[in-house]
C-alpha cells in the first residue's frame, strides 16, 4: 500500500512516526480517523507488528465501530488477527471481566446505568431520611459522579462539607457504594475507577497489559478525564509508544470531568514527544473555516493551529436576528424548505446550546409536516419496556442485583405492591442481604400475609427458572422464554393502544438484537454490556434529512447545512460561564465546534426577545458576544433588523426600547437617547430608559422603567439571565455596559 499517495505530508508523517510518544494536533475536519486507521495498517504491514499488539481507544461506540470497519478493509490481505479498538469504558469492562476478582467482586458484575443509579440513590435517601427540599436525589447523584471522576471518597466530601446538603450527599454516597458492592454492581464511573484501582494495587497487572499492548493510540485526547489519564499512564508503564490524537480547540466536556490540561501538558508527561499538526481541513468552505478560526483565536488556552483548506470560498455566513423565538423558528423552517427544494437529499442540522430551545423549533417543523429527528433523546435501551426486559436478563445472571430485581418484581403486575417491597428492603438491610435473599427469608418465615407469600413464591420460582435457563439457552431463546413466562406482550396487548403496539415492536427489535448477538457468538453478559454502554450519539441516523441536537451532541458529526440558534448572551455563552475566563473559553470552543460541523452553508440566529422558563413576559436579549468576533467581511445579515456596520452590538436603539415597552404593556415611555460606549462606572443622571448596564450578580441588562428621582430613583431592569429586577439606583451597584 503506497501511503504517500493516500495521505498529505503531515498525515504521512503522523502515520510513520510509530516509536516513542507522539502528539497529533488534529484540527476540525483534518482527517484524524484516516490517520489513526492508516497508522494501524502501517504498523502491521510495514513494521511487522502483530494486530493483537495494538490498542486504540476512543469515546463512542460509533467512532470505534467506524475505525474497526476501516482497519478491517485495509488489512484484508495481511490480517492474522485484529487490533483491539474500543471505547475507554468497553476496554475497562473487558479488563475487569478478567481481573476484577482481585478487587473482591465476581466476574459477572452488573453495570448500572443512570436510571439504575438514581434508583439506588432514591432508596438510600429515603432510608437516611434526606429532605428532598434540601437536596434532590438527582443532585446527589451528580455530586457523587463528579466526586468519583475526581478521585474523591465519601469521607473527602464529608471533610469538605460546608452546609447540610453536602453532609447528606457524603452519607448517601457512602451507603450508595455499599449497596452497589452488595449487589456486585458497578456504575459507569466505576468502570474506569476500578480499572485504575486494579493497576494501582497490583502493578504486575499494569505491566502485563502494558506489555500486551506495546502500541497504544488514544483518540479525542482533549476529552480525557483524570481517571482516563491515569489509565493511559498505567498502559505505558513498560513502554512509551503512545500516540494521542486531539484538538484542544474542541475540548468541551469539562462539566463531565474532561481536563484540557491533559493535552496541553502532554510533553511534560512524555518529554521525548514529537508534535505533529494536521492543519488542512477537508470539510468546510474557506469562509466557514476563516470565521470559526477567527472566533477560537480569542482563546488563550490553546497550542495554536492555522487551519486552511483547498475547498472553495463558498457562501458568506448568514446571520438573522429575529424578533422572538416564533420568528426564529419560522426562519429556520423557511431555510430548511429552501435547501430541500434545491436538493431533496440534503442533510441539515439545527443546533442549540440547551434542550429547551428545541420546543418552538419542533412545533414549527411539525406544523409544516417536516420530518426531523431529535438526536440525544431517549435511546432505544432507555425505553421502559426495553429496560424491563434487560432487567429480567440481568437478574437471570445475578438475582442478587436488587435494583433490577425491584424494577421487575411487580412488572407485569403480580400482586407485590410497594408496601411489600418496602418490607423486603428493610429486611434486606436488617439481615445484610440482597432483596433476593430477603424474599427467601420472608417465604421461609412466613412474615407476610399468605396471599403476598404466594405471590412472592411464584415470582421466586419464575426467576429461579430464568437463572437455570441462562446457563443453557442462547440470548434470544432466553429472552423469548422471559417474554413468554412473564406474559409481558400479553400485558401490552390488553392495553390496545397505538403506544402499546409501538412498545411491542420495540420488544421484537430487542429480540432481533439478541439473535444478532447470538450469531456473533456473544454470551449473555457481553450482550448486556453492549446495552449498558450505548451512548446518545450511537443512535444518530446519518440518513435523517433534518437533525435537531445540542451543540455538545453534534461533536464528531458533519452536515452540508448547519443552523446554530439561540445566539444570545446568557444562552450562548451560557449565563453560568460568562464571568469566569476558563468557562467562557470552553463556551467559545463549543461555538467553534458548532461552526465547523458545516460543510457548505452556516446560518446563525438570535432573538431580540425570549421568554424564559415559564415567565409570562418576554425578556430582552442581547446578541452573543461571539458574533462580534466573526470578521465583518465573512458575514451577511438578513431580515428586517439589519445592523450597520455588520454585527456591531454597542448601544441600544430606540426601536429596541419601544418594542420592549410594547411587549411589557403599560410601561412608561420616555425619550431614549442612544447610548454611546463610555467609561464603565456609575455616572449621575445616566440611568435613563434604554441604558445598557452591568450588575455584579445579575450580569448584563437594560433599564426598562424609572420611577422617582435623586436618592429615591427606582429602576426596573431586564437582565439577560435573571429577568426583571426592581432596585434603588443609589444602592444597585450598576455600571454602564
Amino acid at each position: 500500500m503506497d501511503f504517500a499517495k493516500l495521505l498529505n505530508t503531515e498525515q504521512l508523517h503522523a502515520v510513520e512516526s510509530t516509536e516513542g510518544p507522539v502528539l497529533i494536533l488534529a484540527g476540525a475536519g483534518s482527517g484524524k480517523t484516516r490517520v489513526i486507521t492508516y497508522r494501524v495498517a502501517h504498523l502491521v504491514e510495514n513494521r511487522d507488528v502483530r494486530p493483537e499488539q495494538i490498542l486504540a481507544v476512543t469515546f463512542t461506540n460509533k467512532a470505534a465501530d467506524q475505525m474497526k470497519f476501516r482497519v478491517r478493509n485495509l488489512l484484508r490481505a495481511a490480517r492474522s488477527g485484529d487490533p483491539l479498538i474500543s471505547t475507554f469504558h468497553s476496554f475497562c469492562v473487558r479488563l475487569l471481566r478478567r481481573e476484577i476478582e482481585a478487587l473482591n467482586y465476581t466476574r459477572d458484575f452488573t453495570i448500572y446505568d443512570e436510571a439504575d443509579q438514581l434508583q439506588v440513590v432514591k432508596g438510600v435517601s429515603k432510608d437516611l431520611k434526606v429532605d428532598e427540599r434540601l437536596v434532590t436525589p438527582k443532585t446527589i447523584l451528580a455530586r457523587i459522579s463528579h466526586a468519583k471522576n475526581h478521585g474523591k471518597t465519601p469521607q473527602n466530601l464529608l471533610d469538605d462539607s460546608w452546609e447540610p446538603s453536602w453532609e447528606y450527599t457524603a452519607n448517601v454516597f457512602n451507603e450508595y457504594e455499599k449497596r452497589l458492592k452488595k449487589s456486585n454492581a458497578l456504575d459507569f464511573d466505576d468502570l474506569l475507577i476500578k480499572a485504575v484501582e486494579l493497576f494501582d494495587k497490583f502493578p504486575p497487572a499494569a505491566e502485563k497489559y502494558s506489555t500486551r499492548f506495546p502500541y497504544l493510540m488514544v483518540d479525542e485526547y482533549q476529552d480525557t478525564n483524570h481517571m482516563q489519564y491515569r489509565l493511559v499512564r498505567h498502559l505505558t508503564r513498560v513502554h512509551d509508544n503512545v500516540c494521542v490524537v486531539g484538538d484542544e480547540d474542541q475540548s468541551i466536556y469539562s462539566w463531565r470531568g474532561a481536563d484540557i490540561q491533559n493535552i496541553l501538558s502532554f510533553e511534560k508527561d512524555f518529554p521525548r514527544v514529537r508534535i505533529i499538526k494536521l492543519e488542512q481541513n477537508y470539510r468546510s468552505t474557506k469562509n466557514i473555516l476563516a470565521a470559526a478560526s477567527a472566533v477560537v483565536a480569542h482563546n488563550e488556552l490553546r497550542k495554536g493551529k492555522t487551519l486552511w483548506t483547498q475547498n472553495p470560498s463558498g457562501d458568506l455566513i448568514t446571520y438573522m436576528e429575529a424578533t422572538d423565538a416564533e420568528e426564529e423558528a419560522m426562519y429556520v423552517a423557511d431555510r430548511i424548505l429552501f435547501h430541500q427544494k434545491a436538493d431533496p437529499s440534503v442533510r441539515i442540522a439545527v443546533l442549540y446550546r440547551t434542550n429547551f430551545l428545541s420546543r418552538v423549533l419542533e412545533e414549527k417543523l411539525r406544523r409544516y409536516n417536516m420530518k426531523y429527528r431529535i438526536v440525544g433523546g431517549f435511546s432505544f435501551y432507555e425505553r421502559a419496556e426495553i429496560k424491563d426486559l434487560i432487567s429480567y436478563l440481568t437478574v437471570s445472571l445475578n438475582p442478587d442485583d436488587s435494583v433490577h430485581l425491584l424494577r421487575v418484581i411487580n412488572t407485569p403486575p403480580r400482586g407485590i405492591g410497594k408496601t411489600t417491597t418496602d418490607i423486603l428492603e428493610e429486611l434486606a438491610v436488617e439481615r445484610g442481604t440482597s432483596v433476593w435473599g430477603a424474599i427467601e427469608i420472608a417465604i421461609e418465615q412466613a412474615r407476610l400475609p399468605m396471599r403476598t407469600i404466594r405471590a412472592l413464591e411464584a415470582f421466586h420460582a419464575l426467576i429461579a427458572e430464568f437463572v437455570r435457563a441462562a446457563e443453557e439457552l442462547s440470548n434470544s431463546a432466553l429472552l423469548e422464554k422471559i417474554i413468554a413466562g412473564t406474559k409481558y406482550i400479553e400485558m401490552l396487548e390488553e392495553e390496545g393502544t397505538e403506544e402499546s403496539e409501538n412498545r411491542i415492536e420495540n420488544i421484537r427489535e430487542l429480540l432481533t438484537a439478541a439473535e444478532e448477538s447470538h450469531e456473533r457468538g456473544e454470551k449473555l453478559r457481553e450482550f448486556l454490556d453492549h446495552a449498558a454502554l450505548v451512548s446518545d450519539q450511537d443512535a444518530y441516523d446519518e440518513r435523517s434529512p433534518i437533525s435537531l441536537m445540542t451543540l455538545h451532541t453534534a461533536k464528531g458529526l458533519e452536515f452540508p447545512v448547519v443552523m446554530i440558534t439561540g445566539l444570545e448572551d446568557g444562552l450562548f455563552p451560557h449565563s453560568r460561564s460568562i464571568m469566569e475566563a476558563p468557562q467562557l473559553e470552553e463556551e467559545r470552543r463549543l461555538f467553534y465546534v458548532g461552526m465547523t460541523r458545516a460543510e457548505h452553508k452556516l446560518y446563525l440566529t438570535s432573538t431580540r426577545f425570549r421568554r424564559y422558563f415559564g415567565n409570562m413576559d418576554q425578556q430582552i436579549s442581547e446578541p452573543s458576544r461571539f458574533l462580534s468576533e466573526i470578521p465583518e467581511e465573512l458575514i451577511e445579515e438578513v431580515g428586517e433588523r439589519r445592523r450597520k456596520p455588520a454585527v456591531k452590538f454597542e448601544g441600544t436603539s430606540y426601536d429596541t426600547v419601544d418594542a420592549v415597552m410594547k411587549v411589557l404593556g403599560g410601561a412608561e415611555k420616555k425619550p431614549a437617547p442612544s447610548v454611546q460606549p463610555g467609561p464603565k462606572k456609575k455616572l449621575a443622571g445616566a440611568w435613563v430608559l434604554g441604558t445598557r448596564v452591568k450588575h455584579p450578580k445579575y450580569g448584563y441588562g437594560t433599564i426598562l422603567r424609572t420611577e422617582g428621582s435623586g436618592d429615591d430613583l427606582k429602576l426596573t431592569v431586564s437582565f439577560i439571565s435573571h429577568g426583571l429586577k426592581k432596585m434603588i439606583a443609589k444602592y444597585a451597584e450598576l455600571e454602564l455596559a
